[in-house]
């Protein structure tokens, strides 16, 4: 699932206190899950930084739900906090997104248009503290929370 074309969902607390999520590209390094956004893009429209850099700088931790839409769904759960970095133009982790959701050809495209003077990227890398596998044939949720 790591290294599939699912989304992965990013679960954080919100400023009023409430739970959000966000579905995301992402690019697993062997070691965290990365996942990008925009800070700045004047030629793409980009008028202001996505707010979840500051909530997450506010509160860095943070659920990822990865899982198919399958009859049988596998999920995977991770928990970690999110650390966030800037990138001036974009980052090398949505590259790699973007070429394997995208393909080669329309990542190429993409990135093109992506690196523009002014484009900056937030960069949220989680280094995972916990780990949980749902595949509703082994392992199940139980009727009263966590795992059977």
């Amino acid at each position: 699932m790591l290294t599939s074309k699912l989304y992965a969902r990013l679960g954080l607390i919100w400023t009023d206190g409430r739970p959000r999520v966000v579905p995301t590209w992402f690019h697993w390094t062997g070691e965290e899950i990365v996942m990008t956004t925009y800070l700045a893009g004047p030629e793409l429209g980009v008028r202001h930084p996505a707010r979840r850099v500051a909530v997450l700088r506010a509160n860095p931790n943070v659920d990822i739900s990865i899982g198919t839409d399958d009859v049988q769904p596998r999920a995977i759960s991770i928990r970690g906090r999110a650390n966030v970095t800037e990138v001036d133009g974009v980052a090398d982790e949505y590259a790699l997104a973007a070429k394997r959701y995208l393909g080669e050809e329309a990542a190429t495209s993409l990135l093109q248009s992506a690196a523009r003077p002014g484009t900056r990227q937030a960069r949220i890398a989680v280094r995972p503290t916990w780990v949980g596998l749902l595949d509703f044939e082994t392992r199940l949720p139980s009727p009263l929370g966590g795992i059977l």
